[in-house]
C-alpha cells in the first residue's frame, strides 16, 4: 500500500505542473477567444453588416480558436496532436467537397453584407434579371420583378458576374425612343415633349430633359428622350412618359410615321 501511496504521489508531482500549465492555457486561452469573438463582432457592427450574419460569424471565430486551444492543452500533457490535426483537416477537406456549392454561395453572401454592393429596396440587374432586391441572404439574393415574380439569385451569381446597381446613384436617365412623320417640324416635337416633361412629377428639372433627333428614315424622324428621375421613380417616370408624349402628340396634331414602301417601275 505505501508503495502504490509513494507511485501515485511521484506521478501526482510529475504530472502537477503539466495540469497547471494545461488550466493556465485553458483559461488564458479561452479568454483571448471570447475577447477576440468581441472585437470581430464590434468590427462586423461597424461595417453595418446585416445582424443575422454577426452572430454566425463570431462563433465559427471562438470555436476556430477554442480548438487550437484545446490541441495546444493536448500537446502539453504529451499527446500526439499531430493525428488530431490531420483528422481535422480530413474532415474539414470533406465537408468543404462535399458542400462546395453552398460553401461557395454562403462566401459570395458575406461579401455582399459585407461590401454592400446593394441594399434592401434598390433596383438591380442581377444574372440577367431586374428587380427589386427584397432580401439580402446568406446564401440567396431575393428580387422582386416589376410584373410581381420573386427571383432567388444564389449569391455566387452575384460575385461571378457583373451587377447594375440602378438605384445606386439616387437619381436615374431614363432613356426612350419616338417616332414621327418626316414631315413634322422638329422644333415643334421637341416642343410638345418638353411640355410633357415639365409637368411631370417624376421628371427633374435637373439635370434637363435630353430631347435629340437619333436618326432620319424614309417617312421617319427617331428622337431620343432621356429625361432623369429619382431612382425609385424609374418605371412611373417611363410608364408615364410614354402614355402622355402619346397622348400629346394626339393632341397637338404630330403625326406618327407610316410605313413607305419604294416601288421601281419598269418599262418591259
Amino acid at each position: 500500500m505505501q508503495n502504490y501511496l509513494s507511485t501515485w504521489l511521484e506521478m501526482a508531482a510529475g504530472y502537477a505542473p503539466k495540469v497547471l500549465q494545461a488550466i493556465i492555457t485553458l483559461i488564458i486561452g479561452f479568454w483571448i477567444a471570447n475577447r477576440l469573438s468581441g472585437m470581430v463582432s464590434k468590427i462586423l457592427g461597424k461595417r453595418k453588416v446585416d445582424p443575422t450574419v454577426i452572430p454566425f460569424l463570431v462563433s465559427i471565430v471562438s470555436v476556430l480558436f477554442k480548438v487550437l486551444v484545446l490541441i495546444s492543452v493536448a500537446g502539453i500533457f504529451g499527446i500526439e496532436t499531430t493525428s488530431f490535426v490531420a483528422i481535422l483537416a480530413s474532415a474539414g477537406l470533406a465537408v468543404g467537397l462535399a458542400l462546395q456549392g453552398s460553401l461557395g454561395h454562403f462566401a459570395s453572401g458575406v461579401l455582399i453584407l459585407t461590401f454592400r454592393p446593394y441594399k434592401t429596396g434598390d433596383l438591380v440587374t442581377i444574372g440577367g434579371f431586374t428587380g427589386e432586391v427584397e432580401q439580402i441572404q446568406v446564401f440567396n439574393t431575393v428580387l422582386r420583378t416589376p410584373d410581381n415574380k420573386r427571383i432567388i439569385v444564389p449569391n455566387g451569381v452575384v460575385t461571378s458576374g457583373p451587377v447594375t446597381n440602378i438605384s445606386g446613384q439616387g437619381t436615374i436617365r431614363v432613356d426612350m425612343q419616338f417616332s414621327v412623320s418626316s414631315s413634322e417640324s422638329i422644333d415643334k416635337v421637341r416642343e410638345v415633349i418638353r411640355e410633357v416633361s415639365s409637368s411631370s412629377g417624376f421628371v427633374l428639372t435637373e439635370p434637363a430633359t435630353d430631347i435629340l433627333v437619333n436618326g432620319q428614315e424614309t417617312g421617319v424622324i427617331k428622337f431620343d428622350v432621356r429625361p432623369w428621375c429619382k431612382s425609385e421613380h424609374y418605371w412611373d417616370t417611363y410608364y408615364e412618359m410614354q402614355e402622355n408624349i402619346k397622348r400629346q402628340f394626339e393632341l397637338k396634331g404630330v403625326k406618327p410615321p407610316k410605313p413607305a414602301m419604294d416601288l421601281a417601275v419598269t418599262n418591259g
